[in-house]
């Protein structure tokens, strides 16, 4: 692979020059959804698939962006002095983003780049395919300029990117999980503090199995924001008597004893979520560090019925998805990532893993007519450079 991708970068871009590669991942959370922004904890983990970058310095201002997986947008080409959002440049628009925070950091850089991007994320699926192309753009500036950000601040400027530049005001979990992530491990992260410690995954009996419904989704198009923008409102109302910095900050107790404040009965559901979905992450990790499976899939159930009923962020492919998950005898499911479409996440028995995906995709076509993609999950490293070949045949 990274010799074709050598290979293709040389015809795009021309074979001069020191010619580097890197890697970032995409994610799965396996339990703790829209508790990031809410201050919250969630549980992600790494992928063994994600965006890889084939990259070079120049001697100019120029930045050169192509694509394998969007040949026809051919080589985007824009300058280190006009780093601004246009419709018109695409997907191009997310390494421009980071690049511009860079530099909205006072983070110099002192020359352009040409860079092929190629990534093996299903877009729209809700696996962070964004955050991955951000984290692989910062990982590889840090390197190419010898910028010398620890990967904590890669992470954070990979997010600013994504709320300032993108418009979509995403928490800090996808990046952090796709910097951060640990083979064989998920992270619990504390998204207030940025605390976090690595949680190895034993499953040994279980596997664990993404499905895909197909149905692409859109965070910048989708109700992502107003989700946000109802819990500022259901935390606003709380701290006029409570001082609490975010919903993350609640225990069930408290939050019963005190959502009377939220005057609105849909932003009580949506804060009703994070706090309950924040706790659920916690009890999650701590029956898993203690071997306890089944106590872990009940609580991801748990999570879906939440996400469902009082989030809203489900709909009805997502929905279908994991009803046959749990005929077909999931240990575990839910939905993973924002919702409205993309992917869920499945605990089964390793045994019975090829039956499971059989009857699933079975009831799931029947119901909504559309087939889905499953994966055999790999937990993978986090973001960073990677090994080219030294020439090329």
């Amino acid at each position: 692979m990274m010799e074709k991708l050598k290979e293709k970068f040389i015809e795009v871009f021309g074979a001069e020059g020191e010619i580097h590669c890197y890697f970032a991942p995409g994610r799965v959370n396996l339990i703790g959804e829209h508790t990031d922004y809410n201050g919250g904890h969630v549980f992600p983990c790494a992928l063994d698939i994600g965006t890889t970058a084939v990259a070079r310095k120049r001697k100019d201002q120029k930045l050169h962006f192509y694509s394998i997986n969007f040949p026809d947008h051919g080589v985007i080409e824009v300058s280190l002095e006009s780093l601004v959002f246009k419709e018109e440049d695409n997907w191009a628009n997310y390494p421009k983003g980071v690049a511009a925070i860079f530099q909205k950091n006072n983070i110099k850089l002192d020359a352009g780049f040409d860079v092929l991007y190629f990534g093996n994320i299903p877009n729209g699926a809700g696996l962070s395919s964004s955050a991955s192309i951000e984290m692989v753009t910062a990982v590889m500036l840090n390197d190419l300029f010898d910028l010398r950000q620890d990967m904590v601040k890669l992470v954070k400027m990979g997010q600013q990117a994504e709320n300032e530049f993108i418009g979509v005001n995403c928490g800090i979990m996808d990046q952090f999980a796709s910097g951060m992530g640990r083979a064989d491990h998920a992270i619990l992260l504390d998204c207030q503090t940025l605390d976090y410690q690595y949680s190895p995954i034993r499953l040994e009996k279980h596997t664990l199995v993404i499905a895909n419904t197909n149905k692409r989704r859109g965070l910048a198009d989708s109700k992502y924001n107003e989700r946000r923008e109802q819990c500022d409102r259901a935390l606003d109302q709380l701290q006029s008597e409570l001082k609490i910095a975010s919903l993350g900050d609640l225990s069930l107790d408290l939050f019963e004893e005190n959502k009377h404040l939220i005057q609105d009965e849909v932003d009580r559901k949506r804060a009703k979520h994070a706090v309950y979905e924040n706790q659920r992450t916690l009890a999650a990790v701590e029956r898993l560090n203690g071997g306890d499976i089944e106590a872990f899939g009940k609580l991801m159930n748990e999570s879906h019925i939440s996400l469902r009923d009082d989030y809203a962020v489900t709909g009805a492919e997502l929905d279908a998805l994991v009803e046959a998950a749990w005929n077909a005898g999931a240990v575990g499911a839910r939905m993973t990532g924002a919702g409205f479409g993309g992917c869920t996440i499945n605990l089964v028995n390793t045994e019975e893993s090829e039956e499971f995906i059989k009857n699933v995709g079975e009831q799931y076509e029947t119901k909504t007519g559309i087939k889905a993609d499953f994966y055999i999950v790999k937990i993978g490293d986090g973001a960073s450079a990677r090994p080219l070949p030294s020439f090329v045949e």
